[in-house]
């Protein structure tokens, strides 16, 4: 989710989810030690929980960048084991790092001595060439034995040799038996499924089948409406939200906090396109948003007028 999940983006699911556990986008740890920017690790503290995902492959400075993220306020840490992209690769970490569990073990080890942050892991079922039937349950003793607690598993080989990123998150099938067996081979790991999900309906399902927890990626970036409002009652067992009223009036205050402070408008509302995805009023609240958003002195009454065409398109539909 690099250049999706933002500041911004996870402010605006934490309006519609109390409950569901948010990440930040993947930030390398060379970025924060060496580059020194920790502008990467700024946040609202409204937005626990939220765990810091970060990216590398030097235990030294991935320890060095975990202390840093602690000491910014996340509780959990999590290294990518399974970013198939190009510049990740070239930086050798991501799911190059499934190919090295001993120094994946390493890594773990050094995050969690230099912090007192959870220290957690996402990864693929394995990459290129790999029987995950075989490679997969290693990985996971590995970083187990390193004293990680909790794993999430993208329940798809990684191709590093002939995909792109793009084919990478569909193209290998998803392979949900091996993650639900993995549960089994190690009942005392928290393990979460990632890949494929588009519903909670699958995320009950999946929990139902023994899982500790489900990731859902685009799904919910591209219908927050269906998937992030709904958790909270769904899987969570809490009292729904009567209705978007109360979210979007926060998104409002935030956004006007944010214009204010010299933010445009098109950062925030970028990531809110999709909340009315499948609804009367979607196309209008994506037109006037997409249209008129990265305007100059753009502020909150964009928002305002965008609501307004989604309100009478429901209207009308309602009459006939």
């Amino acid at each position: 989710m690099m250049d999706w999940t933002d500041r911004h983006c996870r402010y605006f699911h934490r309006q519609l989810s109390r409950d569901t556990l948010l990440y930040t986008e993947m930030v390398t740890a060379p970025a924060l030690v060496r580059g020194g920017a920790l502008h990467l690790l700024e946040h609202d503290p409204q937005e626990h929980p939220v765990a810091l995902q970060l990216g590398g492959s030097e235990p030294k400075e991935l320890g060095a960048a975990a202390r840093l993220g602690a000491e910014a306020g996340y509780r959990e840490i999590n290294l990518n084991c399974g970013c198939p992209s190009d510049r990740v690769q070239s930086g050798c970490f991501g799911a190059v790092l499934m190919q090295s569990p001993e120094l994946v073990a390493e890594i773990c080890a050094e995050m969690r001595a230099a912090c007192r942050a959870e220290i957690t892991v996402k990864c693929r079922i394995g990459v290129d060439a790999q029987n995950p039937e075989e490679t997969l349950p290693g990985f996971l003793d590995h970083v187990q034995r390193a004293g990680v607690g909790r794993v999430i598993i993208h329940a798809r080989k990684a191709w590093l040799d002939g995909l792109s990123p793009k084919e990478n998150r569909t193209i290998p099938p998803l392979d949900y038996p091996l993650v639900l067996e993995m549960k089994r081979q190690f009942p005392e790991l928290h393990i979460s499924l990632n890949g494929g999900v588009t519903s909670l309906d699958q995320v009950v399902t999946l929990l139902g089948q023994g899982l500790d927890g489900v990731m859902v990626g685009r799904a919910a970036y591209q219908r927050p409406g269906d998937l992030l409002l709904n958790a909270d009652q769904t899987v969570f067992g809490r009292p729904a939200a009567p209705n978007l009223d109360q979210p979007l009036q926060r998104m409002r205050d935030y956004i006007e906090r944010q214009c204010s402070a010299g933010v445009r408008l098109a950062a925030i509302t970028r990531h809110m396109l999709g909340l009315f995805s499948g609804q009367p009023g979607a196309r209008q609240w994506r037109r006037i948003l997409s249209e008129t958003a990265h305007l100059t002195g753009a502020g909150p009454e964009v928002l305002d007028a965008a609501l307004a065409a989604v309100r009478d398109e429901q209207a009308r539909a309602l009459a006939t």
